[in-house]
């Protein structure tokens, strides 16, 4: 009789304190989690280049952005995914390197800012904008001087665009 009604509430027991020890992350180092606050890195192809490109969908990690990182590796990016019909502007804030913003429409690259220069030292509203020339649904931002390094111009085609 002991048994039968002591083990059923041992197990219970049991079962809420390791509820309660997950809750408050106390195991958290016995179980592998992926970090869910990082952008996903995917691969997109230009050209023949295959870039690895981290994507930014939500306002949060678009905001965010490439800004506060010292380098870029030389064949990856960022891809910021809009809204169809999208008309946003880019700006360097907190950005170190130089980048090429490439924006695209129905994959298909409609123009390139080359080499857009960070702006160190500027205050919010002393910097220079660049706005889509156009309704864009993609921006991809890479290292300055990518586009010309590799061919890449406005009328060439994205692939991969689709699983993003």
């Amino acid at each position: 009789m002991f048994k039968s009604i002591f083990l059923p509430i041992i197990a219970v027991c049991a079962f809420i304190i390791l509820v309660g020890l997950l809750n408050q992350g106390k195991l958290n180092r016995f179980i592998k989690t992926e970090d869910t606050n990082s952008t996903t890195d995917k691969m997109i192809v230009i050209n023949d280049k295959e870039i690895k490109v981290e994507v930014a969908k939500t306002n949060e990690e678009r905001a965010k952005g490439l800004s506060n990182r010292n380098s870029l590796d030389e064949n990856s990016g960022m891809i910021f995914v809009f809204n169809i019909n999208s008309k946003p502007s880019f700006w360097m804030k907190d950005t170190k390197v130089p980048l090429d913003i490439i924006w695209i429409n129905d994959d298909k690259i409609v123009s390139i800012n080359k080499n857009v220069e960070p702006e160190p030292n500027k205050k919010d509203s002393q910097l220079k904008k660049y706005p889509a020339p156009s309704e864009i649904d993609y921006v991809l931002e890479v290292n300055g001087g990518f586009s010309d390094k590799h061919g890449i111009k406005a009328g060439s085609t994205v692939q991969k665009l689709s699983d993003l």
